[in-house]
């Protein structure tokens, strides 16, 4: 391959069909059908319908834990678990992560306060979390990014040490381990998303897994209204339940998720072996010590070293047909409205600001295979060979990043 073979210099992109980052995957589709024809038949499309508790059932069994309460997104998931656990005042969350994590606090009126990523994890770092409490601190957020746990243990000892509540956002971590025990165990709960994009999903969803008995029935009550039985409203609530035709795709795409994670990993060990030796490309690794679902294939872009920024190098694979994505780019602390109450939020996140400039997740899943894998890679590898000219190539075009 020349550089002139490169689409964004005017030649075809090297692959006809786009490869996306978080492209759904779907299991079989005639159990799923099977499935949605039965719940037409049982007109019983929504309201903790029989796929409903038969997925609450299955994950919670597949994760070791005493209750499973799924919803329509895990976004409200979030919300709902934060307001059950009575968080208030402030609460301590890293920037580096999905938005909805700050807006399920800020939506409820509680403060988060951004806190500082171990470069080596990109996850919250437990020794700059101690910096950060108030006396209006309420509880601590972990993220387990990239399906990458949290130092759990510290984090935990944190909490109990300042009485502090203690959840995790494990809308990356579905199918994860931390030292041997499922994620879905730790803290007072942790939220999943099962969104579109994420590898088990179910068309749009998330659920809440705790096993404090107390705690899931304050959510099942809130998540329907709070309503205790028929015309029976107890507590305050909302709508966050999951319908019966996305807890039937849940269930569809439990019945494939070890052929889901299998894909993930022979993608993810044929990126390690096709970027091994590439100049200022370092690939995020995970342990074999620990299960993970491999749904992110994460690099870091050293641009001083393969002489074009990360942005440059998601421009040329977009003109090839690849649509890679910078995650979490610029950092919820760079984005509205904790930009302006913040301003200068960022003098305390020195790794999350270069992780957000460093950062280009590439398409894996099941529509991805290994031929199409060490395609792409090639083009990486050509590009960081002749960066100085691809850079100064690129700085004379128009750019749409």
């Amino acid at each position: 391959m020349q550089l002139e073979d490169l689409a964004i210099f005017g030649a075809p992109p090297a692959f006809n069909e786009p490869l996306h980052v978080g492209r759904p995957n779907i299991g079989d589709r005639a159990s799923l059908l099977k499935r949605i024809n039965d719940m037409l038949d049982r007109r019983w499309l929504t309201n903790n319908g029989p796929y409903v508790q038969e997925l609450e059932l299955r994950i919670g069994s597949l994760l070791g834990v005493k209750h499973c309460i799924a919803t329509c997104n895990g976004t409200v998931a979030l919300e709902l678990a934060i307001r059950a656990a009575g968080l208030c005042g402030e609460v301590i969350v890293p920037s580096f992560t999905f938005i909805a994590t700050a807006h399920a606090l800020q939506w409820q009126e509680i403060t988060p306060v951004f806190c500082d990523v171990d470069p080596r994890t990109h996850t919250i770092n437990p020794w700059r979390v101690e910096e950060m409490i108030t006396p209006r601190t309420s509880g601590i957020i972990g993220v387990h990014v990239w399906g990458q746990p949290c130092d759990v243990e510290a984090l935990t000892e944190i909490a109990r040490k300042h009485n502090l509540q203690l959840m995790f956002d494990a809308s990356h971590a579905f199918g994860c381990s931390y030292k041997g025990q499922m994620i879905g165990n730790f803290g007072e709960a942790e939220v999943f998303s099962f969104h579109a994009t994420k590898f088990f999903n179910t068309f749009e969803g998330g659920a809440i897994v705790t096993n404090n008995d107390e705690l899931a029935a304050k959510i099942r009550l809130m998540k329907n209204f709070g309503f205790a039985g028929y015309d029976n409203v107890v507590y305050i609530g909302t709508n966050g339940k999951m319908s019966e035709v996305s807890a039937a795709m849940g269930l569809t795409s439990l019945e494939s998720l070890d052929d889901f994670i299998s894909i993930n990993y022979a993608n993810y060990k044929q990126y390690q072996h096709e970027l091994a030796g590439i100049p200022g490309i370092s690939l995020f690794t995970y342990g074999d010590q620990e299960k993970c679902n491999y749904q992110y294939v994460v690099l870091e872009v050293d641009e001083y070293v393969t002489k074009v920024t990360r942005d440059q190098l998601i421009n040329i694979l977009s003109a090839e047909n690849v649509l890679a994505r910078r995650y979490f780019y610029p950092g919820c602390h760079q984005m509205e409205p904790y930009r302006s109450y913040f301003p200068h939020a960022g003098l305390l996140l020195p790794e999350t600001e270069k992780l957000v400039r460093r950062v280009l997740v590439l398409p894996t899943g099941i529509a991805v295979g290994l031929g199409e894998v060490s395609q792409l890679c090639e083009i990486i590898r050509l590009v960081v060979a002749q960066g100085e000219e691809v850079r100064v190539k690129l700085e004379k075009k128009p750019t749409s990043y």
